[in-house]
């Protein structure tokens, strides 16, 4: 073998032991962040504390505009649409919680790594350990907007069937997709600023775009669309159960692809950027 040909394969190998090094890091980082879980659970639950500070019944505060925005629109959309109030109003509650957890988890993971910076710089600790706090951030927020749902299904109430058991995987699958997407929008946030300004607008867009005011149907023969867009079935396979219904066959096939997709392309990404976080933030 010439000297030229060992030189190249050397190259080569120290690629290959590179990359699997960087992987092992990764994996391990993301381990390590979830034995912390004691740590970012007490770390999330202070900056809920924090951001309602001095206030009387603080994060309860957008549990009642969420209330007070669910019942005006289910009830303006049940006059425009012309359809029953007893069935609609639950409609839009549901998608109006399922959405604002879902937004809020997007928008706030633009800044996952961001926001800590100065954590970063002076704490050595995973960095997925300020991904978890991130999404176990939204879903104390989601459990404090839960409380309006026993109210909505008292007063309307819906059927109930073994499909509400579906109800488990589906937080379980969007927790994994918050989880990603915060990893994801968090890395491409500490490297171009003006994401968060670009990912906030387009989902004031998208809002308008998802059936959360509105039912597919509306749509008449390009319903296609509304089926085939993931936000929707990230709704649709929380909200169905609740009425006792199967999400529409497109959601579980959408979801199951998205979340293998995100994962794939956020680790993949995450091995090979983790390095820079730190110079970045």
């Amino acid at each position: 073998m010439s000297i030229k040909s060992r030189a190249e394969l050397a190259s080569v190998e120290g690629i290959k032991s590179q990359k699997k090094n960087s992987m092992g890091r990764a994996w391990a980082d993301i381990l390590d962040g979830g034995r912390l879980y004691w740590l970012w659970t007490r770390l999330a639950y202070h900056d809920i504390k924090m951001r309602y500070r001095g206030s009387v019944i603080g994060p309860f505060w957008l549990t009642l505009s969420t209330a007070i925005m669910a019942t005006m629109l289910g009830t303006l959309y049940a006059k425009l649409f012309h359809v029953d109030i007893q069935d609609f109003l639950p409609y839009v509650t549901i998608g109006l919680i399922v959405w604002q957890f879902i937004s809020s988890a997007i928008n706030e993971a633009c800044m996952t790594f961001v926001a800590v910076s100065s954590e970063i710089r002076q704490v050595c600790l995973p960095f997925s350990s300020h991904v978890f706090r991130l999404v176990y951030r939204n879903l104390l927020v989601l459990a404090h907007n839960i409380v309006i749902l026993p109210v909505v299904l008292v007063i309307f109430p819906p059927k109930v069937g073994m499909e509400t058991l579906m109800l488990f995987p589906a937080l379980l699958i969007l927790t994994l997709n918050a989880v990603w997407l915060a990893c994801l929008l968090g890395l491409l946030g500490a490297r171009f600023r003006d994401l968060p300004q670009i990912v906030a607008n387009v989902l004031q867009v998208l809002i308008f775009m998802t059936p959360i005011f509105w039912r597919p149907e509306a749509l008449g023969e390009y319903q296609f669309l509304a089926y085939y867009n993931p936000l929707y079935a990230a709704v649709d396979i929380l909200r169905a159960p609740m009425f006792g219904a199967w999400p529409d066959s497109t959601s579980w096939p959408m979801m199951l692809g998205v979340t293998a997709f995100g994962c794939g392309l956020t680790f993949a990404l995450f091995t090979r950027f983790r390095g820079r976080i730190a110079y970045w933030v």
